[in-house]
């Protein structure tokens, strides 16, 4: 992710002008008739998405014009480090007005490159930046590129296992606590919803817990959906519908990476991070429809569709979150498919049982230009999970309202 480099020289950068087609006209004024002349020629005149390369007398380019839209500033420069020539580029003053924090952050995320399997074709384009900037936007990039890392390993090189040894590579790195429970020790711990869904795999399930903090200390729990891959058990998925399911341990991923952030900036908080890591597989001991398991909070649940997982391993984690009391729990997960039908691919779905929590993160979503959407918590829908033999299923016949 180091596509940015810290630099208090920025002469031999070429200076970057961002344009809207509100400011382009005096602009390129300011250059004069011949780069007037050439933006007209190449037909542009500060489109968002477009660039153009201003040349001086030998044909070099003097500066670069690019087409941004302003209210998205994070982004509105994020595809130039692919795009671009190799090289190093410096934002102008002369331009838009942007927070060079923003647009550092956007160029360090479009400039992501998963190298583990592929060599990349190219180095991005780089940015100067002060090294103030630098040191800002750091640990969000660091953050977003591990969660990015994790959910793009495939799945033999990002099983239970591996997912634990992020979790505890995280506790050595700030002197944090770490414990875990694997296959049968689940059961002897009361975690039997986690054990049912990943016993079916050959790589036992588990439960990693971090903890740091002083006792006294505002206690945060964040939980995280780690499921490796979601071949949708014995009720199985479509091979369109499997074909990306390395990506189902996303809210994991998440958790992990938001706890480092937390720890980082070395927040008053007693912070718990808890991931079940399983993986919803095919075998003779795979849990089957029609099974009723007994969670840890005392609710028998039949298993309508093992399909439905993601409900199954996250209600023990966070019964046992629940359990100690904290101040906050924070869970994150790719659940459920529903949700993306309602909101699309880019909006996620929040559900909150306190509204000031809710408001709180929806106002800091709106602030930093990262949008959540909340959906309610609907309680008369739980005549949706009713089961004839158990005290609710994980799942109903009906698909209205599958996210909620």
């Amino acid at each position: 992710m180091n596509a940015w480099v810290v630099s208090a020289d920025a002469g031999d950068a070429t200076p970057l002008l961002a344009v809207d087609r509100g400011n382009f006209p005096t602009l390129v004024d300011g250059f004069g008739a011949q780069a007037k002349r050439w933006c007209a020629t190449n037909g542009f005149a500060g489109e968002a998405g477009r660039f153009l390369a201003l040349p001086d007398a030998d044909g070099s380019a003097c500066a670069l014009l690019a087409g941004c839209d302003r209210r998205d500033p994070v982004f509105c420069l994020a595809s130039l480090p692919v795009r671009l020539p190799e090289g190093r580029y410096a934002l102008d003053p002369r331009g838009l007005d942007l927070d060079i924090g923003d647009v550092a952050l956007g160029w360090a995320l479009g400039a992501y490159q998963f190298t583990r399997y592929k060599k990349p074709a190219r180095a991005p384009a780089q940015l100067v930046v002060d090294a103030a900037t630098a040191a800002r936007v750091a640990p969000m990039v660091e953050a977003i590129g591990q969660v990015r890392d994790l959910v793009n390993t495939p799945t033999e090189h990002m099983g239970p296992v591996e997912l634990g040894a992020a979790v505890r590579a995280l506790a050595e790195r700030h002197g944090a606590t770490y414990r875990e429970w694997v296959g049968d020790e689940l059961l002897a711990a009361r975690f039997p919803t986690i054990h049912a869904v990943g016993r079916g795999s050959h790589r036992a399930p588990r439960l990693a817990e971090l903890t740091h903090g002083p006792a006294g200390a505002p206690h945060l729990v964040l939980v995280g959906k780690g499921v490796c891959f979601d071949s949708g058990g014995l009720d199985l998925k479509t091979s369109d519908g499997m074909r990306w399911m390395k990506k189902d341990m996303g809210g994991a991923a998440h958790a992990i990476a938001l706890a480092g952030l937390v720890l980082e900036a070395r927040l008053p908080v007693r912070l718990s991070l808890l991931v079940p890591a399983v993986e919803n597989a095919v075998s003779g001991d795979a849990y089957r429809p029609g099974e009723v398991i007994t969670t840890r909070a005392g609710l028998s649940v039949e298993v309508d569709n093992t399909d439905a997982e993601g409900r199954l391993v996250l209600c023990d984690a966070l019964a046992y979150a629940v359990e100690q009391a904290p101040d906050l729990i924070l869970d994150f997960a790719t659940l459920t498919g529903a949700a993306r039908v309602a909101l699309g691919p880019e909006l996620p779905a929040l559900f909150a049982n306190r509204d000031e929590v809710a408001d709180g993160l929806l106002g800091a979503a709106g602030a930093v230009r990262d949008p959540l959407w909340r959906l309610p918590l609907w309680r008369p829908y739980l005549t949706m999970l009713e089961s004839h033999v158990a005290d609710l299923a994980n799942a109903g016949a009906s698909r209205h309202a599958g996210a909620i």
